[in-house]
């Protein structure tokens, strides 16, 4: 469904600031690819990632949210957690997910990427709850979970810990779906200031 921008919305307090994290290992997702914002909320990665020319496409369930985030490109409003998949077959470049946690998504999720698509990751870990929210264990990874969620991929980055300010338990990943038809090894740069 697209939406239109709600006129008198206040969005004054959306987070526009893309994660540290997205920016650090975008660059490795293909100049101009379709990239995938999972639970895009206002779009702050999307417009992040419009700036940068590649083609966002976005997904929440919040029409709210997503009135500001179809400036920045394709915005469906939908439940994944209750609905079927809304891209059955359909591949990205990369797939962002920051603040969110489903696992019963995990399969379309990987099956999205395309071959050397990315994956970028970001969200809340076991320990969250002793600070703030979630407090849910469903909405919690467990140590080591996206490693395990990710062996078939490359994995470039990742990090499991506590961060500071503001207070928060995370796990990290960027990682890359193999394509067996590249020749061996690719060299993912880990240095991309």
């Amino acid at each position: 469904m697209s939406l239109s921008l709600t006129p008198g919305l206040n969005l004054a307090h959306a987070d526009t600031t893309p994660s540290p994290w997205v920016v650090r290992w975008s660059p490795l997702i293909a100049p101009g690819a379709e990239v995938l914002d999972l639970a895009c909320g206002h779009g702050r990665h999307m417009r992040y990632l419009a700036e940068k020319a590649w083609r966002p496409v976005g997904v929440d369930r919040d029409p709210l949210a997503l009135a500001q985030a179809q400036a920045w490109g394709e915005a469906l409003c939908a439940d994944v957690e209750n609905q079927t998949w809304p891209w059955p077959g359909r591949v990205f470049g990369a797939v962002v997910i920051t603040n969110y946690l489903w696992r019963p998504l995990w399969p379309q999720i990987l099956a999205s990427l395309a071959p050397q698509g990315v994956l970028i990751c970001e969200t809340f870990a076991q320990g969250q709850e002793t600070v703030g929210r979630p407090r849910r264990a469903d909405f919690l990874l467990r140590h080591g979970e996206l490693l395990q969620r990710c062996e078939n991929l490359h994995i470039v980055a990742y990090e499991n810990g506590f961060h500071p300010q503001p207070e928060k338990f995370v796990q990290r990943i960027a990682a890359v779906r193999p394509d067996e038809s590249q020749p061996k090894p690719v060299r993912y740069p880990l240095s991309l200031e």
